[in-house]
């Protein structure tokens, strides 16, 4: 029985790999004609760097539709088993539809768990730097344009006001700087600290340099100084962007991004439920393997079996878009994160495992 679950394995691995390279094909080749449209009749821009920046972008896309990938290639496993009667041979061995449908679930979960790991950490650096190179194309090197930024840090909070900006590479250079810094009172008030003003301030990792300085205290006199360091919690796409996407934030940062968020007072929400939403992505694709089988299990000789195979993909969709939903509504904050991360992935599963356990036990 062992080998028997063993080859049903490999059959469902190679359908959801067999899945896989078709989306991923789709998913580059739109990618590379909108990038073509958009950017492809820059001179500076030829078909190597087009080919580049796909290879950058297409991974957090293809990420996000490995729901879909699980069920399509699940059921063209379990459709070309009833195909070619070998289902049949197996249940006429004795063999329940549970002993083949747990090892296609449990590959499932466990690729989520690497996936979540491993492969979304990559995803999202590659398309950080996809960001990054997309801005330096849009850019205009002489724009200099008033600039407000916010960071924070445990017990402070920094409002900085920059009269003109100017990016180069990877370095943020700011000229007129006014820092106003706070402190959360007891009660939950904001208590002024100091003011720095300062002719220019430059973004270095970890803090900022400032030039020709001068920090006012209340109560106190002036002070000047050539040049003073402060520390920063930004680096040069969060300075710019204020808080990246809650997609393009890697799993292992997401915890750090959170409390950043929160501290300098922004809306943690998004970020929260994408956490919550990688923990439930191995769930999710477990499920989807589940009604994959649950829609390719009828034998081929009692007929309907494309009717039901159509009906699995219409109802992936409608779990994809009920997911897509609940996320919304956790992002708005009309649902509590876990509750709209967790909510989709557990009625998935359990509609699977019902609607298996009647048609296997009656």
């Amino acid at each position: 029985m062992a080998r028997l679950q063993f080859y049903v394995l490999v059959r469902t691995l190679a359908g959801v790999g067999a899945a896989f390279g078709v989306v991923a094909s789709v998913i580059m080749l739109v990618d590379f004609v909108e990038l073509s449209r958009t950017v492809g009749g820059r001179s500076d821009i030829d078909f190597f760097k087009l080919v580049e920046l796909v290879m950058l972008k297409s991974p957090s896309v293809m990420l996000t539709l490995l729901p879909f990938v699980f069920l399509f290639g699940a059921m063209g496993a379990f459709v070309a088993l009833n195909r070619r009667s070998e289902l049949v041979a197996m249940r006429a061995a004795g063999v329940s539809a549970w002993r083949f449908v747990a090892p296609a679930a449990l590959a499932a979960f466990v690729v989520g768990v690497l996936t979540v790991a491993a492969l979304n950490p990559l995803a999202a650096r590659l398309n950080a730097a996809f960001e990054d190179e997309r801005a330096a194309m849009g850019q205009n090197p002489g724009s200099r344009t008033e600039l407000w930024l916010r960071q924070a840090r445990e017990g402070e909070q920094i409002v900085i006001h920059a009269r003109r900006h100017e990016t180069q590479g990877e370095q943020i250079r700011l000229q007129g700087v006014s820092m106003f810094v706070q402190r959360p009172g007891p009660k939950g008030q904001v208590d002024f600290s100091r003011r720095i003003d300062a002719d220019q301030a430059i973004l270095m990792p970890g803090y900022w340099r400032l030039l020709h300085v001068r920090e006012i205290a209340p109560g106190a006199a002036s002070v000047r100084s050539e040049q003073l360091s402060v520390p920063s919690t930004l680096d040069r796409r969060t300075a710019m962007e204020k808080f990246v996407a809650p997609g393009a934030v890697g799993f292992w940062d997401l915890p750090h991004t959170i409390r950043a968020a929160e501290l300098a007072g922004y809306s943690s929400a998004p970020y929260r439920l994408r956490l919550q939403q990688l923990y439930a992505m191995p769930l999710l694709l477990a499920a989807m393997s589940v009604l994959a089988a649950v829609f390719s299990l009828r034998l081929s000789r009692l007929g309907d079996l494309a009717r039901l195979a159509i009906a699995g993909v219409a109802l992936g969709f409608a779990v994809f878009f009920l997911n897509q939903f609940c996320g919304a509504l956790g992002a708005s904050e009309e649902a509590p994160p876990f509750v709209a991360a967790w909510a989709t992935p557990l009625l998935a599963l359990l509609a699977g495992l019902t609607v298996l356990c009647y048609t296997e036990d009656g």
